[in-house]
């Protein structure tokens, strides 16, 4: 289990940023209108605590109900973890921010002592508008009123194929990092200037945050689809549109060589690329809403 909140059998709920959306569905299934038995009524009980415990980013209580003898298996990163692993597991696992976005595309079911689910995680990007998935489920078996077993599934999701999971996993890469990672790659950008610095590269970027160059080149390339210097482009166009708005009066060359672009060849098709219009266009347009 990871930063997924569950919703309860009866209810539909939809993690959109830190809170929940409660959906709750026109009519039952015909599954729930009748008595559970004493096992399957036992394992939604703790289902529903474990659902509660997530929504409220209670670690403590997410770790009561996992049993002493817990066997967790994370299939995505090849990890068998015990209770022992589960503190650091369940802490990196939680919503950071409001860009996660969690949506469940199955109720909760329930049979005996076994429960399995179904969700989508998605981490919008402001600045690139871009979304990263991960599509996940898990087999959960309850004994003696707590979590004896998990078996978690969980895959990237992008339009075009990704590399072999074998390589993620030889850089060391979980899919909660790979989560952390993007955020913290829309904070540097979001707050640091840096970038802008003409010799800025990929692998003053990978230092600056903390990871390898390769971990970096990877999640840009494979979940992101952008090379270094596509996304670097991007950032360095986005701030030279807000310096513009903020000031019309600027004037675009001028801004692109403080941006960090060395060419302004170079600068016109990545300034066409991102808004699709020229500078010169930009700027009329810009002066027509101001006027």
């Amino acid at each position: 289990m990871r930063s997924q909140p569950y919703h309860s059998h009866k209810d539909r709920w939809q993690a959109t940023g830190s809170s929940l959306v409660f959906r709750r569905p026109a009519r039952l299934s015909a599954y729930w209108r009748y008595p559970l038995d004493p096992v399957t009524r036992r394992t939604r009980e703790v289902m529903t605590r474990y659902h509660k415990a997530w929504i409220e980013r209670d670690v403590e209580s997410i770790l009561q109900l996992y049993h002493p003898e817990l066997e967790y298996y994370d299939f995505f990163n090849n990890l068998r973890l015990s209770y022992a692993d589960m503190q650091d597991y369940v802490r990196t696992g939680m919503p950071r921010n409001a860009e996660q976005h969690i949506e469940h595309i199955d109720r909760i079911r329930v049979d005996g002592d076994t429960a399995f689910i179904q969700y989508c995680s998605r981490l919008s990007l402001r600045r690139s508008s871009r979304l990263a998935s991960f599509r996940a489920s898990e087999a959960i078996t309850v004994k003696d009123d707590l979590i004896w077993r998990v078996h978690e599934y969980a895959t990237m999701v992008r339009d075009e194929p990704l590399e072999s999971q074998s390589k993620v996993q030889r850089l060391g890469l979980s899919r909660q990092q790979l989560s952390v990672m993007l955020l913290d790659l829309e904070q540097f950008f979001a707050t640091r200037k840096t970038f802008l610095e003409a010799d800025f590269d990929l692998t003053r970027l990978a230092t600056t945050i903390g990871y390898t160059r390769n971990q970096m080149s990877y999640l840009l390339n494979q979940v992101l689809g952008q090379s270094f210097y596509q996304y670097l482009s991007q950032a360095r166009i986005d701030w030279l549109l807000e310096r513009l708005r903020e000031n019309p009066r600027l004037r675009p060359d001028d801004l692109a060589f403080m941006a960090g672009f060395n060419s302004l060849s170079v600068f016109y098709r990545c300034f066409r690329e991102r808004t699709g219009m020229s500078p010169k266009a930009y700027m009329k347009q810009l002066a027509s809403k101001n006027s």
